[in-house]
């Protein structure tokens, strides 16, 4: 196994950092209760309720995912790659969602936030597919 760059584990700790952040974030939204949600305005109420349980699922697969995938990469393990995969594929279906959902209704935060996801997720995938291709993960 060649020495990865110096950079390396830190951004992997980074990546770890943000994916459990996505972690918190998928608990806190499934953990709502019916109080949290009447107290939503009723576009959020509205965007809440029209979500289908595999748009919720594909939170889970990205978040999950990307945490575990980002715990081999620090780990320096090449079964990051497939993880991180899944966890990009999650994402998608995320993007799927908020945009069949809410459109352009979702706001433009939310829009630059999952473009922010995608990007992140995509830059994952691509660092673990180049670990494994420079022998930085065994």
């Amino acid at each position: 196994m060649n020495n990865a760059p110096k950079w390396f584990i830190p951004v992997a700790v980074v990546a770890l950092i943000w994916n459990l952040l996505g972690c918190t974030a998928y608990l806190f939204d499934v953990m709502l209760t019916p109080e949290d949600v009447a107290k939503m305005s009723e576009a959020q109420q509205a965007m809440y309720a029209a979500r289908p349980a595999w748009a919720v699922a594909a939170t889970a697969v990205a978040v999950w995912f990307g945490a575990l995938g980002s715990v081999g990469l620090i780990l320096r393990k090449r079964w990051s790659f497939p993880l991180l995969v899944l966890s990009l594929i999650g994402v998608i279906g995320q993007d799927a969602a908020l945009f069949m959902i809410g459109g352009m209704s979702a706001g433009a935060v939310a829009l630059v936030l999952q473009g922010v996801v995608l990007i992140v997720a995509i830059c994952l995938v691509l660092l673990s597919r180049k670990g494994i291709s420079e022998g930085w993960l065994a």
